[in-house]
């Protein structure tokens, strides 16, 4: 909850010093200006699914409210969440800034009051990119979380900012995208007990070590310790760029530092923590 309130007012004061000027999204956004961003981002706070989730029932059910978009036919979860991204986007056009910052304001104290009053524990939506479906509340509000900062982010780079050096976010974030970690290893056939590391400099870092298990999966349950197969040295902003694809997997070895078993530290570099 700390996270969420500091992640709010700082996004309210970067959207009102940003000039009225369109400008354009990094790449995670493409073809979007700065008003789309906005838009995208208030169609996260308004769908179905921020309709909240408490005691295994959606809030906006229980209220009566409609649900929200629902998938077209053939559509698989990338192009659904592309097609109604856009129709947001589409509809805000004409709202302006100071609008759609005030709204989001609005919204996101609801979305940060759910979190505070909902159980870590209890079951919430899927997160794919994780392999938890259905996730903990905890890692779906954390998967929100690192949404609202790469949205930020795109936000100050379209603005001419750099990247937010608060290691107190940034903390939270890149230890919510490594959780992806045994997912992206989950088709690499290893013994039991290998292990593949990840170690991300400087004060917002941290180490991730997926370890194979018995049963062919990969886990950050297992002992942190011992000497790892694979080891995958990066410095923060090519870790979060690399997992929501603001740069490529073989952009991000050409920064990196790697020990030990070249296939397994690539395939450590595949990780991608944003629906791709």
């Amino acid at each position: 909850m700390e996270c969420a309130g500091r992640r709010r007012a700082c996004a309210g004061g970067l959207l009102r010093a940003a000039r009225p000027a369109p400008r354009r999204a990094p790449r995670r956004a493409p073809g979007r200006a700065l008003g789309g961003t906005l838009g995208g981002r208030r169609e996260g706070c308004w769908e179905g699914r921020w309709e909240g989730c408490r005691e295994g029932r959606r809030e906006g059910r229980r209220e009566g409210r409609r649900e929200g978009s629902a998938f077209a036919a053939g559509e698989d979860l990338p192009t659904y969440i592309h097609r109604i991204n856009q129709q947001w986007v589409d509809a805000h056009s004409r709202v302006s800034p100071a609008a759609l910052t005030d709204t989001l304001e609005l919204i996101g104290g609801q979305v940060a009051r759910l979190f505070l009053e909902s159980d870590p524990a209890a079951p919430s939506l899927g997160v794919s990119w994780a392999g938890a479906d259905p996730a903990p509340m905890w890692l779906d509000s954390a998967r929100e979380l690192t949404e609202y900062w790469t949205h930020r982010q795109q936000i100050r780079h379209a603005s001419g900012q750099g990247t937010d050096p608060d290691p107190r976010l940034l903390s939270v974030v890149l230890d919510t995208f490594l959780r992806a970690l045994p997912h992206t290893l989950r088709d690499i056939a290893a013994p039991a007990g290998t292990q593949v590391r990840i170690h991300v400099t400087g004060p917002a870092g941290g180490t991730w070590t997926a370890t194979a298990t018995d049963d062919g999966s990969w886990s950050l349950a297992g002992p942190a310790h011992g000497h790892p197969a694979a080891l995958v040295r990066l410095d923060a902003e090519t870790a979060w760029r690399l997992c929501v694809r603001g740069i490529e997997p073989a952009d991000a070895l050409t920064r990196a530092e790697t020990e030990g078993d070249r296939q397994l530290a690539e395939a450590a570099c595949r990780i991608v923590s944003i629906v791709y």
